[in-house]
């Protein structure tokens, strides 16, 4: 639920907003682009249990934003490489020896998170502009709007927890 959310305020708002402010910035892609950190929050989260948490809200997206297009081979490997490409970066370092997940004896690495979003950024942009085709410059739109998408988000969580500790 919060992927759908967090994507209808994405291109509800933020993009329209967008588009006012930067018409001539030509890429679809959003320059904050929220769904990425609820992607990166689930993973850090969940592990891989957050690829099917995140399927049903990441293919509602896709058949919202596409209609029928949602079942072209092209945009199921987007989904597939939306859903699974946190959960795989997070794994992968997890291999090579820098565990990040949460751990009630230490405290969450936040820099670290932004490093394994801004990774899962490049796995799924380079994925997906591949699968469509897209110029060079929509890579570097979307590294952009994920990264920033996951830094306001994670601000927005501090901050708010911040605010319930200290109504408590």
């Amino acid at each position: 639920m919060a992927y759908v959310v967090a994507s209808i305020l994405t291109f509800e708002v933020l993009m329209p907003l967008q588009n006012a402010f930067f018409p001539e910035f030509a890429s679809r892609a959003s320059l904050l682009f929220l769904p990425h950190g609820v992607r990166v929050l689930a993973a850090w989260l969940m592990g891989w249990r957050a690829v099917i948490a995140l399927l049903p809200g990441v293919f509602i997206v896709f058949a919202y934003l596409g209609g029928a297009d949602v079942f072209l081979p092209s945009r199921l490997q987007s989904i597939f490489v939306a859903v699974v490409s946190a959960p795989a970066v997070f794994h992968v370092l997890k291999v090579l020896g820098w565990d990040l997940f949460p751990r009630p004896d230490r405290a969450p690495c936040w820099a670290c998170v932004m490093v394994a979003g801004v990774l899962s950024s490049i796995l799924l942009s380079v994925t997906t502009n591949m699968a469509f085709g897209s110029e060079p410059s929509a890579y570097f739109a979307f590294l952009i709007g994920d990264t920033f998408g996951l830094l306001f988000l994670m601000l927005g969580l501090f901050y708010a927890f911040r605010f319930m500790r200290s109504a408590n």
